[in-house]
């Protein structure tokens, strides 16, 4: 059957009139919620599927809602189809196949209409639905549980050391400056200028690490490289293990830890470098200390830039970090290491409930 055969399409209209940050009825556009309102145009267990941007997000609504002119509203009729199975058709289904325009993907309603669907019936879509979504509420309480470990984890930091920019458990505050290790270059920002351009990259040689290692929490990510005469010119930017790699624009503050197994290389412009004296600061608890909720939000009133935020060298170096005893870090970095042996356990078990899940998917609708 065709999507003109068993659902409506209903347009979203223009939220204005009808916008009340106290409404009743939540305002959808093509990527979720963006305000309330007091009045809906679509029926509880509608999917909403984007007619512009975000062509490919399908959204299963359970409350009725207003959807705005960005966003379609998908009505399944009962008598032949389960509004759930719908949203797991459209999860599966590729959208963007179906786009034209060159700018912005774009949706249109008679090609969605066309749609083919191929259709059991109700009870055997009600069992796909049931697998589904039991498959789903496991994965939620693995997600859950990983969600928990790092809340008990900020709380032991807490309870530990206090908060890290009140310090009300009067711990010494030096800056980043004093507590690094006294060998050169311990407390360096990227190249600069004409020294790292891409007319430098090799296949292989030297790694350049930069934000996508950073913000992947993978050392390993990334494939640029540098040869060994370039590497030596900018030997004083070379990384070593334990460092810690800070990004300093646009998705700035995120953070990784060199580990002991690497390649050898040199961080981009985009990075900063510390290497701690390890007889002070244990890297691990300067994780936690920097990426704290109360640091961050201190952090965003000392960045700057014009089109994005800038946190730069000067800013980190004369950063006051509270510094408990050296054994005191370490007795936490074990808590946390235990901690992320539970994760590890409980994101195994998420991955192969996604596999799963994706299995059944590619089952019912490929």
């Amino acid at each position: 059957m065709t999507f003109n055969d068993v659902l409506e399409i209903k347009n979203g209209r223009n939220q204005k009139a009808v916008e009340n940050p106290d409404g009743r009825y939540p305002i959808y556009g093509s990527g979720g919620i963006i305000g309330h309102s007091d009045d809906y145009i679509c029926e509880a267990g509608t999917v909403i599927v984007g007619r512009k941007g975000s062509i490919n997000n399908p959204i299963f609504v359970g409350e009725p809602f207003w959807n705005v002119d960005t966003a379609f509203g998908l009505t399944a009729k009962k008598d032949v189809l389960l509004p759930r199975y719908l949203y797991y058709f459209c999860m599966h289904f590729d959208f963007e196949r179906l786009n034209k325009a060159v700018t912005i993907p774009s949706l249109t309603k008679s090609d969605l209409l066309k749609i083919e669907i191929l259709l059991p019936d109700l009870n055997e879509q009600q069992n796909v639905v049931d697998k589904l979504q039991e498959v789903e509420r496991i994965m939620l309480l693995h997600q859950e549980a990983i969600t928990k470990l790092d809340e008990i984890i900020k709380a032991r930091f807490v309870e530990m050391f206090g908060d890290p920019v009140s310090n009300p458990k009067g711990w010494p505050m030096p800056p980043i400056e004093d507590v690094v290790s006294p060998e050169k270059n311990a407390l360096k920002a990227g190249p600069f200028g004409s020294a790292l351009k891409k007319e430098y990259y090799v296949e292989s040689g030297y790694k350049i690490y930069g934000q996508e290692q950073v913000i992947s929490g993978d050392s390993n990510y990334g494939d640029y490289y540098i040869d060994e005469e370039r590497y030596k010119q900018l030997e004083n930017c070379a990384v070593q293990a334990g460092d810690v790699l800070i990004s300093l624009v646009g998705t700035y503050g995120k953070l990784l830890i060199m580990p002991d197994c690497f390649e050898p290389g040199i961080i981009n412009p985009r990075l900063m470098k510390i290497t701690f004296d390890k007889s002070k600061v244990n890297p691990y608890y300067f994780q936690h200390y920097f990426q704290s909720d109360s640091l961050k939000r201190s952090l965003a009133d000392n960045t700057h830039g014009g089109t994005m935020d800038i946190l730069n060298l000067g800013i980190v170096r004369k950063l006051k970090m509270p510094l408990p005893p050296i054994e005191l870090q370490n007795k936490f970095v074990d808590f946390v290491v235990q901690a992320d042996k539970s994760k590890s356990v409980v994101q195994k078990s998420l991955d192969k409930m996604q596999l799963l899940f994706d299995s059944l998917m590619q089952q019912y609708f490929g």
